[in-house]
This record gives structure tokens, C-alpha cells and sequence, in this order.
């Protein structure tokens, strides 16, 4: 869908290539432009001698060209690179292009309908815009991570950087709304993302329900409140999500177990102190874990095994819709929101560091001819 748009990527480590892998799923070509130490996220080297897996993982479909941007004749190649382009994304620290000669107001002087991401933690202006940061900290600061606590109420350290992919998601719909904009108007637009405020847009129920109500943790009907939606440990010591708040799927699940006489519990509490709670529990320690994954194809009732990573390719759904395939010696994670459905077929390994920089700086000089 976006075949024939050329984006220049100056990011590295992980928001920005993964909004520049999302937009070449999508078929845009991406030419990554790398200092001559290369992005960072690709070293240290693997076992296997290889780059990083985060940079595998981020990385397929584009072209790598090594630039030294500290030098002026270099700065001169990247603008008449981005003067061949429809978009630009970068991930500098505030200021950085101005001294590098490629800000947007230096590239809108040479090409007036670019689209120009700046993708930052803090925002180009404000008062933490000088200040470095990583996913934790703006999960922090957004309210994001309040809300995930154990039974202590303690913050819970997350294993996946939440804000770094959904910075990578915003980035790559702000443009494609850019793009479509330059499409009707032919006019260009400077984008200024920052990870804290995409975080803090996550946030958007619990702010309005806190101001309204003072209860912090958002939805009440979701948090640890009722019988029919909560997770349950299962026989094995694994977990199951319930998720049955509709009656139709309550009334599934209670039937499917044999317990008609919980029909009338469906939104009562889920303590200690509820008969039919306590009741449940046992049931759920009844069954293994696998046991109540079969149960959930089964049976209509909002109901999903809590998987572990090596466990979401094997599952029906995935396998189904191919969205994981094994390729180029691992698995890597398929899209499917692009025409045609699922896309990793005919795609090209990550790039070596500078792979493509002879290739593109020559075309570059038969353009400028």
C-alpha cells in the first residue's frame, strides 16, 4: 500500500526502526542511514557472530548506507538523499540535527512537502526535553506502570518495552496520516512525537475516571474486582485468563462446567470471602493448563491461556494465521494489517552495516545529473 514511498531513517535502537519496519511491511522503502560505528543496536555481536537479535528483529526490509553526518560533505549526501524521499524520521536528541544540518527547517529550505518525524522521549520543547530516558522511566511518568502491581501493590518490572513499540506504532500512523495529507493538499508536515506523551494517551479512561470519581485504577469492572474476569492459576501452576463480563458468555462458561447455580454470581467479588470465588479457584486447580486451553476453543466464554514466548507460535490461533514464521534461522513475528494479509515471504534480511552504500549513492548520482 505504500509502494513507491522512499523514507530516509536516521533512528536507532528501537522506536523508530520499529516505526520504519511497520511502514515497510507496508512496502515503503526504507534507506537507514548508519554512522561508520553503525547503529547501536546491533552490537555487541550474538553467539552466532551476528547482529543483535534486537536489530534482526527490527530491521528486515531495508537498506543499510553509512554516512559520517559529522562531516559537511557527507551532511551535503544525506540532504540530497532526503531531497529524493517523501519522508524522514529521526531520533537524535533535540538540537542534534540543527548542528548536523538536517533539521527540518534546514530540509524544508531544499524539499517544502517533506513529512519530518522527530521521535524523542520528551518532545522537542518542554522542560524534560534535554533529559535521556528509557521505556521504564515513561512508562513511570504516563501512570502506565501504576497500573500494573502485584497483590503487594508494588510496581511490576515489565519484560517488554511497552513504550518503545507503541512510540514505534504512533510514529508510523502519524506518517501515514502525513503522507496522505501531502496526497490531497501537497503540503508537507513536521511531526513532533515523544514517547511520554503516547504513553500518557493510554491513559486516557483512568485520567477521566480518577477526575471524576477518585478511583485510580480505571474501569472497575476489570481490576480485580469480579468472579468473571480475572486469572486463575491452573493444576500445573500455569494461568488462565476469564474474561466472561457479557451474561451470554458467563452463562457459556458456568453451563460448560456444570455450574448452574453461578449463573446469579456473575459479578460478584472476587475476595476470599465470596463462597462462589473460592469455589472457582478450586475448579481452575482442577485442570492443567492445557486442559483448559482445549476448553477455550471449545467453549465461547472469553477465555485465553497465559502463554509463554516459546508458546505463541504453537498455538492454533497464530498457526492459523501464520503470523509467526520461521525464517532466515529464527522466528520472527509476521503482519498481517497490510493487503494481502500476512507479509514475511519475499522479505529481505536485515541489512550488513552499510550493505547498500555504493548501490544508493550511485543512483543517488545518476538523479542529480
Amino acid at each position: 500500500m505504500l509502494k513507491g514511498i522512499r523514507i530516509i531513517d536516521l533512528s536507532q535502537y528501537l522506536p523508530g526502526p520499529n516505526a520504519t519496519l511497520r511502514l515497510a511491511d507496508l512496502g515503503a522503502e526504507i534507506i537507514k542511514i548508519e554512522s561508520p560505528k553503525g547503529d547501536p543496536a546491533r552490537f555487541p555481536p550474538e553467539k552466532d557472530g551476528g547482529e543483535k537479535y534486537l536489530f534482526r528483529a527490527q530491521n528486515r526490509d531495508k537498506k543499510s548506507v553509512t554516512l559520517d553526518l559529522k562531516e559537511l560533505a557527507d551532511q551535503r549526501i544525506a540532504m540530497d538523499l532526503i531531497k529524493q524521499a517523501d519522508v524522514v524520521i529521526e531520533s537524535f536528541r533535540p538540537g542534534v540535527t540543527k548542528r548536523l544540518g538536517i533539521s527540518y527547517e534546514d530540509v524544508l529550505k531544499e524539499k517544502s512537502d517533506i513529512v519530518y518525524c522527530s521521535l524523542s522521549g520528551y518532545g522537542q520543547e518542554g522542560v524534560m526535553n534535554h533529559l535521556g530516558s528509557h521505556d521504564i522511566n515513561y512508562m513511570a511518568l504516563s501512570g502506565v506502570l501504576s497500573q500494573l502491581k502485584d497483590d503487594d501493590e508494588k510496581p511490576i518490572h515489565p519484560s517488554t518495552t511497552i513504550a518503545d513499540l507503541f512510540g514505534g506504532i504512533a510514529a508510523s500512523e502519524s506518517i501515514v496520516a502525513a503522507l496522505l495529507k501531502k496526497e490531497r493538499t501537497g503540503k508537507g508536515t513536521y511531526l513532533d512525537i515523544a514517547l511520554a506523551d503516547v504513553m500518557v494517551t493510554l491513559m486516557t479512561n483512568h485520567i477521566l475516571i480518577e477526575s471524576a470519581t477518585g478511583r485510580q485504577k480505571g474501569l472497575e469492572k476489570i481490576y480485580k474486582e469480579l468472579v468473571c474476569y480475572s486469572l486463575y492459576e491452573t493444576k500445573d501452576g500455569r494461568f488462565v485468563s476469564f474474561g466472561g463480563l457479557e451474561p451470554k458468555f458467563w452463562k457459556n462458561f458456568c453451563l460448560a462446567v456444570n455450574k448452574e447455580e453461578w449463573l446469579p454470581e456473575h459479578y460478584s467479588n472476587s475476595e476470599d470471602t465470596n463462597p462462589v470465588y473460592i469455589e472457582m479457584k478450586k475448579l481452575f486447580k482442577s485442570r492443567t493448563l492445557e486442559e483448559w486451553t482445549t476448553f477455550s476453543l471449545e467453549v465461547d466464554c472469553c477465555m485465553a491461556p497465559v502463554l509463554e514466548t516459546s508458546e505463541v507460535a504453537n498455538h492454533p490461533y497464530y498457526k492459523g494465521r501464520n503470523m509467526i514464521q520461521e525464517k532466515w534461522g529464527h522466528r520472527y513475528v509476521a503482519t498481517r494489517f497490510t493487503e494481502g494479509g500476512s507479509l514475511l515471504t519475499n522479505a529481505a534480511l536485515p541489512p550488513k552495516h552499510g550493505e547498500h552504500t555504493e548501490s544508493e549513492l550511485s543512483k543517488l548520482a545518476q538523479a542529480l545529473k
